[in-house]
């Protein structure tokens, strides 16, 4: 029986992954990963990524060593050398069919024909599973036979389709019997990867053991009170499971079935927290097809294309105010440095902070989607993407441009005792509940070492939306 060999990639668990669990009912399995350090700077993936994408292969390799399933380590700087590394391991030990989880970029698409085609010529198999997404990219299209660009409607599809197939989750492959073939040492950093966010490791610990214990904690304890708490970053309200997602520690189906069964099995009633955590699943499955259906958007494009005439700014200082949080605006500064100290953002301060440089600032929002991707510890292109337009205005199913948040308006709202703001500004942990909101309102001497606001909400309220109303009507 020739041996399998299991391509690793975002899929870094034993449990419910597909390539795996499908290579184990054929034959003895290897595992591979690759290390594209020069591809990985190419797509601004953060060091906090990285860093948790080893952590997490050294809990798996032990986790595969207990199936006897050996873990090897091999580089290549770049995608382009993917073939070459993959068919000198398939050689080296013999390799009948590699077996990988689909990924949907237009570089990954690309990468996996490339050893697609290196390997039919070898004569060694190569078959994709589906494995990051409940439904593959093209099986869900409106009536005309075209990709959704309605989140509700994109939605709807998804309830009727789950109603009738949910998919199910798969066990850990079997140990099988040991190989002979000895794991490789796998390292503890990268150069040029050195996290960033001090307190990364400490909020995301690795294993997929970690992952499911926390996904178990938050479906029984915290999710029916989701609905009513997953706006206010001054309390835990929302999963935190995002980096766990995104490395694919875990899967979109144990999220699922998690849900469901806290929620008597239903998609769209019942426990209003269950019900709304599940559209989140659902918002990043509809991104993931927006990016096969539209690959403009992952070519730094906009996906509405009159945006693309919008007058962005080019002011490097309003910029680096913006990524350091000296804004002025608590709200937003209290956001960003949760990002730079953390690798993670709240979600409603992702969307304040992308609306407040994209339309108060009128920063080009391809600026903060790669300041993004640079620090998350979760950061995903099509998620990440997908946000960023919809705050800019420039994407599917976006904000009406004449929305736009005020962000004074928003802490009062969603951090209503300052709580957050205090934890991520200590320089204005003295101000009460009210002035902490808007220090400026105090006049000069309320912080000294906090800056004053850098614009006026209403002036930059009005640039913007006579920016949108100019725009050249599209035919």
């Amino acid at each position: 029986m020739k041996r399998q060999l299991v391509w690793l990639r975002c899929d870094l668990r034993s449990q419910d992954n597909s390539a795996l669990y499908a290579a184990a009912e054929q034959g003895p399995v290897i595992a591979l990963y690759l290390l594209s350090p020069e591809q990985w700077r190419a797509h601004d993936d953060s060091p906090n990524k990285v860093d948790f994408w080893l952590r997490n292969l050294r809990v798996l390799q032990k986790d595969l060593a207990r199936l006897n399933i050996p873990l090897l380590l091999r580089s290549a700087p770049d995608w382009s050398h993917a073939p070459r590394a993959l068919l000198d391991v398939c050689r080296e030990h013999d390799i009948g069919t590699v077996r990988v989880n689909e990924e949907y970029g237009i570089h990954e698409s690309r990468r996996d024909q490339a050893v697609r085609d290196a390997l039919a010529e070898a004569g060694i198999g190569f078959h994709s599973h589906l494995d990051q997404l409940l439904f593959a990219p093209g099986t869900l299209l409106t009536r005309s036979g075209g990709y959704f660009q309605v989140f509700s409607q994109f939605r709807k599809l998804c309830y009727q389709r789950l109603a009738t197939a949910l998919p199910g989750c798969l066990p850990a492959p079997r140990a099988q019997e040991p190989l002979g073939v000895p794991s490789d040492p796998l390292p503890q950093s990268l150069a040029g990867f050195e996290p960033t966010a001090a307190q990364a490791a400490e909020c995301w610990p690795a294993g997929e053991n970690e992952a499911l214990a926390r996904l178990e904690a938050f479906a029984e304890d915290e999710l029916k009170r989701y609905q009513e708490v997953r706006d206010r970053p001054d309390l835990d309200g929302t999963s935190r499971l995002s980096p766990y997602l995104a490395a694919g520690v875990l899967s979109p189906r144990q999220c699922l079935h998690a849900a469901l069964a806290n929620n008597l099995g239903e998609f769209e009633t019942g426990n209003a927290g269950a019900v709304s955590w599940i559209n989140e699943l659902l918002w990043r499955e509809f991104y993931k097809h927006i990016l096969v259906g539209f690959p403009r958007v992952s070519r730094g494009r906009a996906f509405r294309q009159d945006t693309e005439a919008l007058p962005w700014r080019h002011a490097p200082a309003d910029l680096e105010a913006w990524q350091q949080g000296r804004t002025g605006f608590p709200i937003i500064d209290a956001a960003m440095r949760q990002l730079l100290e953390t690798g993670w953002m709240h979600n409603r301060l992702r969307m304040l902070s992308a609306m407040f440089l994209s339309k108060n600032l009128l920063l080009d929002w391809r600026e903060g989607e790669r300041w993004f991707m640079r620090h998350l510890i979760d950061g995903d292109l099509a998620a990440n993407n997908g946000g960023w337009q919809w705050s800019a205005s420039t994407g599917t199913d976006a904000a009406p441009y004449f929305r736009l948040f005020n962000p004074i308006a928003q802490s009062r709202r969603f951090d209503p005792h300052g709580r957050f703001l205090r934890q991520w500004l200590p320089e204005l942990a003295h101000l009460d509940d009210d002035a902490i909101h808007e220090p400026s309102s105090l006049g000069l001497f309320a912080a000294a070492d906090y800056p004053p606001p850098m614009l006026d909400l209403g002036a930059s309220r009005e640039r913007v939306l006579r920016a949108f109303r100019e725009l050249p009507k599209s035919e």
